[in-house]
């Protein structure tokens, strides 16, 4: 464990800060969320925000996203890297998205950084990462999937100033709302990001006026080493050895693929290695992912294998090791276009996933939807005749564990705490109409003596003329992966459905034209099952037929369960259900 020179502090004042600290990342949080102009953000809840010490190590993060857990300190570290102590002042903010350094993952997600000063000394760093709907580029809403390299995803920020001494530096304010298409959503979003940080600045400055400022850096030195201890901890309860796993990315968006990645988990007794060696090159279109997202991918997996429930922190990663070399899929080069990186950094995670579910059943479900399933709307509002963005993720089927059914309708892991956008402000913002929501019962897929949770149809019909459909809805071609027998879940696909009455299936697009009237139907995928599904009990699949999880047909066809579509008596079993239950 690190050592540290600690001023000697009781156990319970190390309680009493831990908590304040947490509860500002948490205030931080919720200030951006009621402040901000986007939906993306106040409704979703695509962003998170943070605390780091001087030297750049997460102490806290209120998090919405799980794939941004670890790019705060990465944006710290390159704020450092780049201005040093010396060259930062109370009242700096630094704005940074720079995929390839400094914590950026897309051009979208921008990430806020302020110094925090206590007697004239710097003592720690306040830090957000939010996904702004706008940072121009050649397409509205700014993420694409037909992008060839970065300069098309948007504006980027290099880790410059955005105040300086508190002082906003209006020629870059001005540069910003000049090539954005909604400056006042995006400088609004800017300002309350920015707000939201003094917020934190000013919490964490009266929590070393209560305390002294001695106090609080020991305790935070303790909060590092308990998260470390507890991962520790945790991780020695593992099967130690090596487990690999491989799967298919879909294609780039534009054209090329399939792309095999692959991982090997090393588990021994101080370390966990992860080394995603042999995985394909960095490709044409923008699926691709950088080190950043490689590394927040990879951490998700082990704070959920080893203590999720303890606030996350940088000590809980100590034990980690991650093995890559540079311009993979994984760790794309500039000027690789990344806009939607998500599909690939998600790999990340399912990959250890794949791999690990097998030895810690209790932790680890089979495979789910995977996919952000991300969308853009665009087009002219009909009562405003202003342009409208309805930019948005989906919510899908997660796979069954050893002991449980599958949950329906959730965010994928990537996305972690957020939301799609309610029915009523979709109506209301923008030029749709919400035809449908509901599960998706149809597909035979996630069967299993666990069942797979379900995935969503939603329907938006556009009202307005000349609307635009952007879509990556991936795990279109390699559908989530069942455990022990159960059954593989089902895809997810966008289905555009014409005015001619033809219908045209995608997984990924942009820009694909919408008519006055037509309908764009969002299908996300079913989770993989576990288990065998002729050893489900008959009662569970006929309580799943009368929930309507699953049809009749289905229940004979996939558990060997044949019923009486009136009474859903048992009319018969399946001989293979049988033999099994013999045996």
């Amino acid at each position: 464990m690190a050592e540290s020179n600690r001023a000697d502090v009781d156990l319970f004042t190390i309680e009493i800060v831990k908590d304040a600290l947490v509860a500002i990342g948490d205030e931080m949080f919720i200030a951006l969320q009621r402040t901000s102009k986007s939906t993306i953000i106040y409704e979703v809840l695509d962003f998170a925000s943070g605390l780091t010490d001087a030297r750049g190590q997460l102490i806290t993060q209120g998090n919405g996203v799980t794939g941004f857990l670890g790019t705060l300190t990465f944006a710290v570290r390159s704020v450092l890297e780049k201005f040093g102590t010396e060259n930062l002042h109370p009242g700096d903010v630094v704005i940074t998205n720079d995929p390839y350094g400094g914590g950026g993952t897309h051009l979208s997600d921008v990430s806020l950084v302020v110094p925090i000063f206590y007697g004239g000394q710097l003592v720690a760093f306040a830090a957000s990462k939010a996904h702004w709907t706008e940072v121009g580029g050649k397409d509205p809403g700014s993420w694409t999937t037909d992008s060839t390299e970065v300069f098309q995803e948007g504006l980027q920020f290099p880790c410059v100033k955005l105040f300086e001494e508190g002082r906003p530096v209006q020629s870059l304010i001005d540069l910003i709302a000049a090539n954005v298409r909604l400056p006042d959503m995006t400088l609004g979003d800017m300002y309350a990001q920015a707000a939201s940080l003094h917020l934190g600045e000013r919490r964490f400055q009266e929590l070393c006026d209560r305390y002294g400022l001695a106090v609080v850096q020991s305790s935070i030195e303790a909060l590092l080493d308990y998260g470390e201890r507890m991962t520790r901890l945790e991780l020695a309860k593992l099967p130690k050895g090596v487990y690999e796993a491989e799967d298919w990315i879909d294609d780039d968006g534009l054209g090329h693929g399939s792309f095999p990645v692959r991982v090997k988990v090393t588990i021994s007794d101080d370390e966990f290695i992860c080394d995603f060696t042999g995985t394909h090159p960095q490709v044409p279109g923008p699926v691709n992912c950088t080190l950043t997202g490689l590394h927040s991918g990879v951490r998700t997996m082990l704070k959920a294998i080893t203590s999720p429930t303890i606030p996350v922190n940088e000590g809980c990663f100590r034990p980690l090791k991650i093995i890559c070399p540079p311009g993979t899929i994984f760790t794309a080069q500039r000027p690789a276009p990344v806009s939607t990186y998500w599909e690939t950094m998600n790999y990340v995670t399912d990959l250890v996933w794949k791999a690990l579910a097998p030895i810690v059943p209790d932790r680890l479900s089979a495979g789910h939807f995977l996919s952000v399933c991300g969308i853009v709307l665009a087009g002219t509002h009909p009562d405003t005749n202003e342009l409208f963005l309805l930019v948005e993720p989906q919510a899908g089927g997660w796979g069954a564990g050893a002991a449980k059914d599958g949950e329906s309708g959730l965010m994928c892991v990537g996305d972690g705490e957020t939301y799609v956008i309610p029915v009523e402000v979709a109506e209301t913002r923008y030029g749709i109409l919400v035809e449908r929501y509901e599960l998706d019962t149809a597909p035979r897929a996630g069967a299993g003596r666990y069942r797979g949770g379900r995935g969503c149809i939603r329907e938006y019909r556009a009202v307005a003329d000349n609307v635009t459909l952007t879509a990556t809805f991936g795990r279109h071609k390699y559908v989530p992966w069942g455990v022990a027998g159960g059954q593989n879940g089902s895809r997810n696909e966008v289905r555009i459905l014409h005015e001619d009455g033809h219908e045209v299936v995608l997984g990924k697009c942009a820009r694909y034209p919408l008519k006055r009237g037509e309908v764009a139907r969002l299908v996300t995928g079913t989770g993989g099952g576990w288990g065998s599904p002729l050893e489900r009990p008959v009662e569970a699949v006929i309580e799943d037929v009368r929930d309507g999880y699953i049809s009749c047909e289905q229940a004979w066809q996939d558990y060997g369960v044949e019923l009486d579509p009136a009474t859903l008596s048992v009319v018969r079993l399946s001989p293979e259900r049988l033999s099994r239950s013999a045996s």
